[in-house]
């Protein structure tokens, strides 16, 4: 059994549809982890709630069988870190929750990331054209909280009035655990307009901003209600866990809790300090990288010592990830939830999903190797060919980035009448290569505007996937490096423990320590690279005509 004498750190993550905890050693590795789903209401269209309570409940739970799992008793644990999805929370008088759904269920208080009912809020913000905007690519997102909270303002005035706190998840998780209401520069520099490089405590607020999109009472009390106190990621909030909480948990009350972190934050904290070649980064070459964090969505995180502003790209964030270094973030709002809507929508699903479940294997491994049998049968050059009459373009949920426009919609072409489990297996392919195409626009406009991105540190569930690796290395023309120790992003919610705990000088240093790098994916060059230089364009083009057919019909 570990000892006290061997210090460990545990890091929590919430995620779209669980919440996990992993307990990990000084060097980063995984001792014991766990999990556990959270609940999920979809009442309207565009609307998706979760509750703070059961959020809160399903973390107690990962973390007591995350430290069984690891044998560890809690007096070993010696800092936590948590991470969480950026969804809004809402809390009224003694902390209980205000709902923030139409239906009125009390329960119902978070709006999560991927609700977009605020569309037209959105709207409206960027209209105004107000210079914080430059800090988000110019374009705010209705995933980030200024649109949500004027939607609540617009829409369920009685829950506006009766919240006491609006908090970012990651940020409650830190309130709940410890009953310190301290904010994340990550959480309020990226999804509040927070300016992180004027300062902390409330520094960074810009009052004319909320002026002038019809907030402005959130101003009151040093903007209090979103955060009155902003602190650096790591740095130890209030006291540590309360002694409520820390039975909840099954930990020490007092044990150091770190501020708090966005969960696709988290994991470029779990990747970006990996040695490559065998030697670990300086901050200097920071900037030739890039974290993918993939799940059902993805995000792309890259750093820089200089503000990079890139029209349609989140940021630049100041210390928002690695402190002192200028975040760029870009994204693509449906990834992992694109290619499962490829599949499980297609008529072969059901029956290949009894032909995997029956064989042991899972659904993506039997379309694996329908391609490799596929590319045979066609004597194809090599297995991107096969969808060389076929393209997606995917844009399903929106663009997150760099268009930036919530209102796209996906295409496919190529199709024909056949629904075999050989044409899913095609569709599959264009669905993973069509995000890929997406990454690879990304990392364009990056690197366009004064990055030099060569190397892709990924982690999520497509990396277990060979064939969303090697699309993804073969299309963007960057090698690929995996981490040694998978759950990434639990790995950065720890080093926010280690850091909360002491254990190093600051984050740069824990993850210089506990970043440990894995298999590394090269890029194809030759035929392979030309064919997708022209499948690049017909991204581009898919999305053009696309635009053309909309302003057609709007002169309908």
């Amino acid at each position: 059994m570990t000892t006290r004498s061997s210090p460990l750190f545990i890091g929590v993550d919430v995620g779209t549809g669980s919440a996990r905890a992993g307990v990990f050693d000084a060097s980063g590795k995984l001792l014991g982890s766990a999990s556990k789903p959270i609940q999920m209401w979809k009442p309207a269209p565009d609307h998706v709630e979760q509750s703070s309570d059961d959020i809160w409940a399903a973390c107690c739970h990962a973390v007591q069988n995350a430290l069984k799992q690891a044998a560890a008793p809690s007096a070993a644990v010696a800092g936590v870190g948590f991470d969480a999805t950026s969804s809004l929370v809402a809390l009224g008088a003694d902390d209980r929750p205000v709902s923030l759904s139409t239906t009125g269920a009390p329960a119902q208080n978070v709006i999560v990331w991927m609700d977009h009912r605020a569309i037209p809020q959105a709207g409206r913000v960027n209209a105004t054209r107000h210079p914080v905007l430059r800090y988000v690519g110019g374009v705010i997102s209705p995933e980030m909280e200024t649109p949500k909270l004027l939607w609540i303002k617009e829409n369920l005035p009685g829950s506006w009035r009766e919240t006491v706190r609006f908090l970012d998840l990651a940020d409650f998780l830190t309130y709940r655990a410890t009953g310190d209401d301290t904010r994340s520069l990550c959480t309020t520099v990226c999804k509040w307009t927070y300016l992180g490089h004027r300062g902390n405590d409330g520094k960074g607020w810009d009052k004319s901003y909320f002026d002038r999109i019809g907030l402005g009472e959130l101003a009151a009390d040093n903007f209090g209600k979103i955060g009155a106190r902003v602190r650096p990621m790591g740095e130890p909030v209030g006291g540590g866990l309360s002694p409520r909480s820390a039975a909840e948990l099954g930990l020490r009350p007092g044990t150091p809790v770190g501020v708090g972190i966005i969960d696709a934050h988290a994991g470029g904290l779990g990747l970006l300090g990996a040695p490559v070649g065998g030697r670990a980064p300086a901050a200097a070459a920071l900037p030739s990288r890039l974290a993918l964090i993939g799940g059902t969505s993805s995000c792309h995180m890259a750093v820089s010592p200089e503000p990079l502003f890139i029209r349609g790209i989140w940021g630049p964030y100041f210390s928002a990830m690695i402190p002192g270094l200028w975040l760029t973030e870009g994204g693509q709002s449906a990834t992992g939830a694109l290619i499962d809507h490829i599949i499980h929508s297609h008529a072969a699903s059901i029956p290949l999903a009894k032909e995997a479940a029956a064989s042991g294997r899972t659904l993506y491994e039997l379309l694996n190797a329908r391609l490799d049998a596929l590319a045979r049968q066609r004597k194809a050059a090599h297995p991107a060919e096969l969808t060389r009459d076929l393209h997606i373009q995917p844009d399903f949920h929106g663009n997150r980035s760099p268009r930036a426009d919530p209102t796209l919609k996906g295409t496919v072409a190529g199709l024909s009448l056949s629904a075999t489990a050989d044409d899913l297996a095609l569709q599959y392919l264009a669905a993973i290569q069509a995000v890929a195409h997406g990454t690879r626009h990304i990392i364009s406009e990056l690197n366009r505007r004064g990055y030099a991105i060569k190397t892709v540190l990924a982690c999520g569930g497509g990396t277990k996937n060979p064939v969303f690796l090697r699309e993804h290395a073969d299309i963007t023309g960057c090698r690929i490096v995996l981490p040694a120790e998978p759950e990434a992003v639990l790995l950065g919610s720890a080093v926010l423990g280690a850091v909360a705990a002491g254990r190093h000088a600051d984050i740069f240093a824990a993850m210089r320590a506990m970043n440990k790098s894995g298999a590394v994916i090269t890029p194809s060059r030759g035929k392979v690279a030309r064919y997708h230089d022209r499948k690049h364009a017909v991204f581009h083009r898919l999305h053009k005509d696309f635009l053309a057919y909309r302003r057609l019909m709007a002169a309908a």
